[in-house]
């Protein structure tokens, strides 16, 4: 098995679930897995990207046999350092007369495609270079005439029976003989992988679908030299949520973008898994790395395209953070919390440093709850955040706020909020009760208004664990402190006019 990523870019979902496919393959049967950097597009390739892809691919967990990093047997790994081996099998191939030069410019080439065009055909090659007399093209050659070399495609059709799709057959007349070296040495795509799949002895071939089309070009050159060609299967296209091919215009697509957002690797290779699978018994949805590796087979591969669902995704994600143990999970949700922390303005990396047990102690009260309504980073909002104004400017807040019950209610829980120097859950409870006595007002028409004006939001975490919370990190000095339960319902009470007998019935 081979996985040949291109060094041009990051790693998105559709490479990140061949490679998964590649992998659990070859672990399933007992293979090898190469990396192989496919690094001929001079321009567009940047070693920073070949060392980002190994480091991503590491992060997802997989792990290969045999690579740039790690050497082997069929070493380099690297197609720019096999450039000697493909020139080489490229004269082979002129040598046996199945090859020649070609001495077309590309203003010619495009003249052609575009007469094709005009007349409803296929644009592909002419051949009128095949004709050639030999002598004659080694002579404009040692005449130093930049030439590409192309092979001569036989008359027929190449046909394979792919693992995925099945009988797949493309008539010789729409390929023309296509390019195997350009003029400045660099060999093709389709040349180079059939070199390096001859020469590495890959046995199956698992792709994209984008590949169906390189596929009998690639037979072309294995029928040419006489090899025999490895299996091929060629996985669905992923489709974002409107049915068009998933890009960057749909979100995170790359693995890089989803370590950031903090979703786990093995939550990733699980939900990529069944992007396309399904596992034996048609139901399971979360699998361990060896029920993989167990149940990897290509028989149970749909060949329909696959859309990606964001939200199953951070459901997934939210099942394997809740099923580690305390521990790793601090250490996950610390790791989103710093950055989260600096983007906000709430702390400095100093002060996230100097309060890490307090930070603990709020991730686990948040996930205690095992609860997916509400997230750490929601909760440290409701401690840090707090804008009485912003209360009155949100539609579902201020209609609150506007009710003459909710009114009520928070005049007389404000008023004894008020009169505590210090307020701990028990005497937050004491005022709940006392507004409940005043008012006669309880369950939800008590404590919904009184969420509203302590967090200034409609849910979130239990007041019961949140008020410790607000109140403990009040007293920390930050750059941007909390605000206490009563600086709060102070401010609250100012800007909405709901302390006093002369209140106004209506917010500002």
């Amino acid at each position: 098995m081979r996985f040949a990523p291109s060094p041009t870019g990051y790693v998105h979902v559709g490479n990140a679930r061949t490679a998964l496919f590649n992998w659990l393959f070859a672990r399933h049967y007992g293979g090898d897995l190469i990396l192989r950097i496919e690094d001929t597009d001079v321009e567009r390739s940047e070693a920073r990207y070949e060392t980002q892809l190994m480091a991503d691919l590491r992060w997802f967990g997989l792990d290969w046999d045999e690579g740039p990093d790690r050497g082997g047997p069929f070493a380099p790994y690297r197609q720019s350092e096999r450039r000697p081996l493909y020139r080489r099998r490229a004269l082979e191939l002129m040598d046996r007369g199945q090859a020649y030069f070609c001495f077309c410019t590309p203003a010619e080439l495009e003249a052609e495609r575009e007469e094709a065009l005009k007349a409803g055909r296929q644009p592909k090659y002419s051949g009128r270079c095949r004709m050639r007399p030999r002598e004659e093209a080694a002579r404009k050659v040692a005449e130093g005439q930049a030439a590409s070399v192309r092979l001569g495609i036989p008359e027929g059709e190449f046909g394979w029976e792919d693992l995925v799709h099945g009988d797949t057959r493309f008539a010789s007349d729409v390929i023309g003989d296509f390019i195997l070296l350009r003029s400045d040495g660099n060999p093709a795509y389709n040349f180079a992988v059939v070199v390096d799949d001859h020469a590495m002895e890959i046995s199956h071939v698992i792709r994209g679908d984008d590949h169906i089309s390189n596929t009998p070009r690639q037979l072309a050159v294995f029928q040419a030299f006489g090899w025999k060609p490895p299996r091929f299967a060629h996985l669905s296209t992923i489709l974002g949520p409107d049915r068009a091919r998933l890009s960057k215009r749909h979100g995170a697509t790359s693995l890089e973008s989803f370590r950031e957002m903090g979703i786990r690797p093995d939550a990733l290779r699980n939900y990529l898994l069944l992007l396309g699978w399904s596992a034996a018994d048609g139901k399971t949805e979360i699998l361990s790395p060896d029920a993989m590796v167990a149940q990897f087979s290509l028989d149970r591969v749909n060949k329909s395209p696959a859309v990606f669902d964001s939200f199953k995704l951070q459901w997934l994600n939210r099942q394997y953070v809740a099923a580690a143990p305390l521990e790793e999970q601090l250490e996950y949700y610390r790791s989103l919390l710093l950055p989260f922390f600096e983007n906000q303005g709430f702390l400095t990396k100093e002060e996230f440093e100097k309060h890490i047990d307090a930070v603990n102690d709020v991730i686990s009260k948040v996930i205690v709850n095992r609860t997916e309504r509400v997230h750490v980073q929601d909760a440290f909002r409701l401690i840090m955040d707090y804008d009485a104004n912003r209360i009155l400017e949100r539609a579902e807040t201020r209609e609150v706020l506007n009710d003459p019950d909710a009114r009520q209610v928070l005049r007389a829980f404000i008023s004894k909020v008020l009169s505590f120097s210090t307020l701990s859950y028990e005497q937050f409870r004491e005022a709940a009760k006392i507004a409940q006595k005043e008012t006669g007002k309880r369950g939800k028409e008590l404590f919904h208004p009184i969420r509203v004006a302590v967090t200034g939001e409609v849910s979130g975490l239990e007041l019961e664990r949140l008020i410790p919370l607000i109140e403990e990190w009040s007293k920390f000095q930050l750059a941007h402190p909390a605000k206490s339960v009563a600086q709060r319902l102070r401010e609250l009470a100012e800007v909405a006019r709901l302390q006093g007998s002369g209140v106004s019935e209506t917010p500002q």
